[in-house]
């Protein structure tokens, strides 16, 4: 299943000037998202690195999400069942 990474925040953090805030939205072929997000210690990393450790530190959430995720079922709010 391949999967589609976002970058929907990238920015200083607020509450560590040192580390950059980054948050994904991953998208899978049925159009499915999930958000993520993590702090990286900036220093002076590249964009592209700091992008990296941020996927590196985030991948164990995003593959549990991607294995969980009920592909083509429907939820049914009346019912709380995934139909």
């Amino acid at each position: 299943m391949a999967l589609d990474y976002k970058i929907n925040i990238y920015e200083t953090d607020p509450d560590d000037a040192s580390k950059t805030y980054v948050t994904f939205i991953v998208t899978n072929e049925e159009k499915q998202a999930y958000a993520c997000s993590t702090s990286i210690t900036t220093g002076t990393k590249k964009p592209e690195t700091i992008l990296k450790q941020a996927q590196a530190a985030l991948q164990s959430d995003i593959d549990a999400w991607a294995a969980s995720v009920k592909v083509g079922k429907t939820w049914n709010p009346d019912t709380e069942a995934i139909e």
